[in-house]
């Protein structure tokens, strides 16, 4: 009993220590069996994307069609978005020279999608000393407003005109500064300041006029006896010159004081607007809503920096929204083209599929290889489209017309700014929708019967 036992002990310790050499042995060949394999997967991928690209090279005028359908979806798509990207960050730039504590108060029924009607209230001086008078309220600037035609040296430039306090004008905009040699001549009626636009007029290489110069103004008013447009005309003395503002009121237009703009156009006393400055940007919607208690939100209007800000934010929004769409559509019309081009392809090349498929090929590998060739196409198209969009915004600002700040001025001019996750979006939207459209020829290719494309 104990040799039985013994033996099967032995016979025990043979098995385990030929089990162990079989782990040893089959745990090398295992690794070296899973090498070969992805190897073999590996130089399977190789040769797909080297057949793929042969395939794209041996078509090069199609396949060059196909990827510029891709480059101007996506090109488009990046350009309107570093071009409104550009935009906002301007606009913001140019509404923050506007002092975040004004309002601008004017008169009238303002109507929803019609013009204005007549002024239900009449800005005088009783009107702006009872605003002046409300609480939070640091100063009101009466403003007279109409156009002229400038005469300086026979030159004619039409602009407009804010007759007030021209001391008072860095409460409206707290950036502006003058060019060397300005003064403020409050009390001159004869004294002009000029916005940068009138003074430098896009284009022009040469200044239109200089401190110091003497210009002609013509203007229109109507005769407080018959009612008739009379024309009239009046020198003025060029003070001082503004600066580039940013704010496209002040640089395109003239400040004189604000007798002389009532003198001139005839106003009786009666003013066009008011700039209300409250005591800080936190007392704006207070004063707001005591001046439309006072005087009802259907026959006055208010408007803050922050309403101008949200209302061209809403519009832009809208209208890059639009034209994003358009160029979606773009994009749309690229995965088609692609779609066309390896359904032509994979038709042209039927006794191809079927002799890989004699000698072998499985239905994956020929999937992978039209796959491959959309994917090759999306990516040239997409990556393409980030350098032509990224140019082509750049050449559409330069040659777009210039905002505030003539003159060639450096604040006028929109620059389009790229922001690296919107660029990627649109280069993963335009690989994805390539490889999309390169689905359906692919498996109607890798679904060939190899004996009926050989008969073909």
């Amino acid at each position: 009993m104990g040799l039985r036992e013994d033996s099967l002990n032995n016979g025990d310790g043979r098995v385990a220590s030929e089990n162990k050499i079989k782990t040893k042995v089959s745990r090398p060949a295992a690794t070296l069996l899973a090498q070969k394999k992805k190897n073999n997967k590996n130089k399977n991928l190789k040769q797909i994307f080297v057949l793929s690209f042969d395939a794209l090279r041996e078509r090069k005028a199609r396949s060059a069609l196909t990827i510029l359908m891709v480059i101007v979806g996506g090109g488009l798509m990046i350009a309107i978005n570093g071009m409104s990207a550009g935009q906002s960050a301007f606009v913001n730039k140019q509404l923050n020279t506007l002092a975040p504590n004004i309002m601008f108060v004017s008169s009238g029924q303002h109507n929803r999608g019609g013009p204005d009607g007549p002024p239900t209230i009449i800005f005088n001086a009783e009107v702006v000393n009872r605003i002046k008078s409300l609480p939070y309220v640091q100063q009101v600037i009466p403003v007279y407003s109409g156009s002229l035609q400038l005469n300086a040296m026979g030159n004619i430039e039409n602009a407009q005109v804010m007759g007030m306090d021209p001391t008072k004008i860095n409460l409206i905009s707290p950036s502006m500064q003058l060019v060397p040699g300005s003064s403020v001549q409050p009390n001159n009626p004869t004294g002009m300041l000029v916005g940068d636009t009138i003074a430098n007029p896009p284009g022009l290489t040469t200044p239109y006029v200089t401190v110091g110069q003497t210009v002609r103004a013509i203007y229109s008013f109507a005769d407080p006896h018959t009612g008739k447009l009379q024309t009239a005309s009046r020198s003025f003395i060029v003070t001082g010159i503004m600066q580039p503002t940013g704010n496209n009121q002040i640089d395109k237009a003239v400040v004189i004081n604000e007798a002389t703009a009532n003198s001139l156009f005839h106003k009786g006393g009666k003013y066009d607007s008011m700039a209300v400055a409250a005591v800080s940007a936190d007392y704006v919607n207070a004063v707001q809503q005591e001046i439309t208690n006072i005087y009802g939100s259907n026959n006055i209007g208010v408007i803050t920096p922050k309403a101008i800000l949200a209302a061209r934010q809403q519009f832009q929004s809208g209208n890059s929204s639009f034209i994003l769409d358009i160029a979606f559509i773009s994009l749309l019309v690229g995965a088609v083209g692609i779609i066309t081009t390896l359904y032509t392809s994979v038709n042209e090349r039927i006794k191809e599929i079927g002799t890989m498929k004699a000698i072998g090929a499985k239905n994956s590998f020929i999937l992978g290889l039209f796959l491959s060739e959309a994917l090759l196409i999306g990516l040239i198209g997409s990556t393409l489209a980030i350098l032509v969009g990224g140019g082509g915004a750049y050449i559409m600002t330069d040659f777009a017309p210039r905002g505030p700040g003539g003159g060639g001025a450096a604040a006028a001019h929109v620059s389009p700014i790229f922001i690296p996750h919107d660029i990627l979006n649109v280069w993963i939207l335009s690989v994805i929708l390539s490889l999309a459209a390169g689905l359906f020829p692919a498996w109607k290719a890798s679904r060939l019967s190899p004996l009926e494309a050989l008969r073909r």
